[in-house]
């Protein structure tokens, strides 16, 4: 089964094919929230290298947040528009879980985290055995110092990835952080693939028209509307 994963939630856009657990090809670039412009174009970047096109693929899958706004979604209309041209499945990932993925041949505590500005950062936590990830903590947005306190309970090191180590790690009072190598932190459409064909194998599955996204908090202009409303509403 040919699998085309993509992820566009953070400042890193990635795009890769898969046939079953096999990757064919991966294409990233590093370079910002020019999404819009770039993913597409990697999209057919990657079927046109490997002789391809669209109607080869079985299953397209996508982060499907939380992250960027604006990367999430214009992740999620890729992926619908390509699963509703072909006619083919699709899946929806957790973009932290994907993230996770990256880390999961090392054993022990792997936390995902993802900027989400005002000292938040977008977490979950996950443990690995070295090969298989054991979700401990579901997505959430928290304070870095709640994380930290939430980690050192456990008593041991972590491992960190994800877009939000640079703000994370400076700002741990009580957990020890394990050293990852920078390739294995940002996000990658390999382990979208990866965790998209193991929920596939599972049963799960879903169409373009019911693939939806995550935020876990309002939008910057949906938080500047409600405190206008509410500071409108305390003047009376």
């Amino acid at each position: 089964m040919k699998l085309l994963a993509l992820d566009s939630s953070a400042t890193v856009a990635t795009v890769a094919l898969c046939e079953d657990d096999r990757l064919l090809a991966e294409y990233t670039l590093n370079n910002g929230n020019t999404h819009s412009e770039t993913l597409l174009p990697m999209v057919e970047s990657v079927l046109t290298s490997y002789g391809i096109t669209v109607r080869d693929i079985d299953l397209f899958a996508a982060s499907n947040g939380p992250g960027s706004f604006t990367g999430v979604r214009i992740g999620a209309a890729t992926l619908k528009g390509l699963a509703f041209g072909s006619g083919k499945p699709c899946l929806g990932i957790s973009t932290l879980e994907a993230i996770a993925e990256n880390l999961s041949v090392r054993a022990g505590l792997i936390c995902p985290v993802m900027n989400a500005r005002r000292s938040q950062v977008y977490t979950a936590l996950f443990r690995s055995d070295g090969e298989t990830l054991t979700r401990l903590r579901d997505d959430e947005a928290i304070s870095i110092e709640e994380l930290d306190e939430l980690l050192s309970a456990y008593g041991e090191p972590v491992s960190f990835c994800g877009d939000g180590v640079d703000v994370t790690l400076p700002a741990l009072k009580k957990t020890v952080a394990l050293p990852v190598p920078n390739r294995l932190v940002h996000q990658s459409a390999a382990s979208v693939a990866k965790v998209a064909l193991r929920a596939y194998r599972a049963g799960l599955c879903t169409n373009d028209a019911e693939f939806t996204v995550t935020y876990l908090r309002p939008s910057q202009a949906e938080r500047t509307y409600l405190e206008k409303q509410t500071a409108k509403n305390d003047s009376f």
